[in-house]
């Protein structure tokens, strides 16, 4: 219960109805046909949705590598002041977070490699809108899933560290974890090269 008498919840609750007063006004007003979502993606620059796409995947990309490093890392410099060797090894942890923002560099190149200028004068074409959507949310599934693995790898390398410092020879087994959750951004990686492998040049 004390969730629901929360500062958060507050504005939640004051947002709501602003929304709701809106929207009735809205509809009693004789203006319902301003709810209209199809109006909206027909109106948008496909474009605009593309470079967000671009913008998504890079930045969820790089979130994710500099949230995985900061947890694998500080345990890496704590865990080296009563345990000096495991500084080198476990700095492994660190270049796989670090190559989840290579991925989203990899998808950012691949999607600037689909925006062409075209033609500006009146309705974009639907192969336009297609591929500003496609590469939108390439971008958003891309980038979500590289952020997810930078924070998968960055717990599990921390906890690799811990471990070795405890045990030496717990680092493999642990490692081999670590492995398995660097995968998921690979996975995210090859999604996007196929939903993007398709998309129409710009007209």
């Amino acid at each position: 219960m004390s969730m629901l008498y929360t500062k958060s919840a507050f504005i939640a609750y004051v947002a709501l109805f602003s929304a709701g007063c809106v929207a009735l006004n809205v509809l009693f007003t004789g203006n319902g046909a301003w709810f209209n979502v199809g109006r909206f993606l027909l109106d948008t620059s496909p474009y605009m949705w593309a470079l967000l796409g671009t913008s998504f995947v890079v930045g969820l990309s790089v979130v994710g590598a500099a949230w995985g490093i900061f947890i694998t890392g500080s345990s890496i410099i704590g865990g080296a002041v009563r345990t000096p060797r495991i500084r080198t090894k476990n700095l492994i942890s660190v270049i796989f977070c670090e190559v989840v923002a290579i991925y989203g560099l990899i998808m950012a190149i691949v999607f600037s490699s689909k925006l062409k200028a075209g033609d500006a004068e009146g309705r974009f074409h639907a192969d336009s809108y297609y591929a500003g959507y496609a590469l939108f949310w390439a971008g958003l599934t891309v980038g979500m899933s590289n952020m997810f693995c930078g924070v998968a790898v960055g717990i599990t390398g921390s906890t690799c560290a811990l471990a070795d410092a405890a045990d030496g020879q717990l680092f493999v087994k642990v490692l081999i974890i670590e492995i398995f959750g660097s995968i998921i951004g690979l996975f995210g990686l090859i999604i996007g090269l196929l939903m993007t492998s398709k998309v129409p040049d710009f007209k």
